[in-house]
């Protein structure tokens, strides 16, 4: 074991999952996407709502493995009001459902008693946050004239990194960038990652959002640093929840969780991003 740690090039990983699965789920998933999108952006809201709802459920089950016991019933709730609250009063309206669900979950979980109180209660603030209320900021995109074009942006972009870090960190990975978290990322697999969402952003938001060259390569230079760490902040929790995957509903992929865990931080900086660089009209 001790040979195998320091050795580079026993780091190197295969596919390590079954990738014509998980490509046809992305695609199927996609496709979903970017019919919602062009057809009727508040379906792709009412689809958004659907999918964090069970990426709630999914997190609030993982950490009851733990021992920890978030009350559900205000999270799903706060979900829905978040998200929908965001569609049609915008980011003021999603900050407050927020701390309207916080609290919410503070009082309900009264009734339980004080055993384990603080834990559930800190548990119940994170999974609002890290999962619906970053969630929001992907409807907040949607909101806009253009919004369909800046969700499809900021979707590829991920995409890019997703697929770009895949393919370097198979091809080239040898040196692990937090072997303790997520042994099979890399730092190859992060230039990889780097180079793919550069490019990527920098064709899609002059293509399709007609901005600056240099405001797509910034673009892709943060979501390609705030996916990567979604991506480790995930695998941070499941190592500590002691689970190798959130769920099992996307086959090739995992849980919804698992699918999510670079989007959502993503979703945050791209909002604030696109919405300094390129303001709605």
């Amino acid at each position: 074991m001790a040979t195998e740690s320091m050795s580079p090039q026993r780091r190197r990983r295969g596919p390590g999952r079954n990738l014509p699965a998980a490509i046809g789920v992305g695609a199927a998933l996609g496709a979903l996407v970017l019919a919602t999108l062009f057809t009727f952006r508040f379906g792709f809201v009412v689809l958004l709502v659907v999918v964090i709802c069970g990426a709630v459920w999914e997190l609030v089950r993982a950490v009851g493995n733990a021992g920890a016991h978030p009350p559900l019933l205000p999270l799903l709730a706060g979900t829905v009001a978040m998200d929908l609250l965001a569609w049609f009063r915008g980011e003021g309206a999603l900050a407050v459902a927020f701390l309207l669900t916080a609290l919410a979950c503070v009082v309900w979980r009264l009734a339980d008693g004080p055993v384990g109180y603080l834990r559930d209660v800190s548990t119940a603030v994170f999974v609002a946050l890290y999962v619906p209320l970053l969630a929001g900021f992907g409807v907040l995109l949607a909101v806009p004239d253009d919004g369909a074009r800046r969700v499809v942006t900021f979707i590829a972009t991920v995409v890019c990194s997703d697929v770009g870090g895949y393919a370097a960190g198979v091809v080239l990975g040898r040196h692990p960038m937090a072997p303790t978290v997520s042994p099979a990322k890399s730092w190859e697999g992060f230039a990889g990652s780097t180079v793919a969402c550069v490019v990527g952003g920098t064709a899609l938001v002059t293509l399709l959002l007609h901005g600056a060259w240099w405001q797509g390569a910034v673009f892709g230079l943060a979501i390609a640093v705030t996916a990567t760490l979604g991506d480790l902040g995930e695998s941070m929790i499941k190592r500590d929840l002691g689970i190798k995957d959130m769920g099992s509903l996307l086959p090739g992929h995992g849980g919804l969780m698992d699918r999510l865990d670079s989007l959502l931080p993503a979703a945050a900086v791209s909002w604030l991003l696109l919405s300094a660089f390129l303001p709605a009209g």
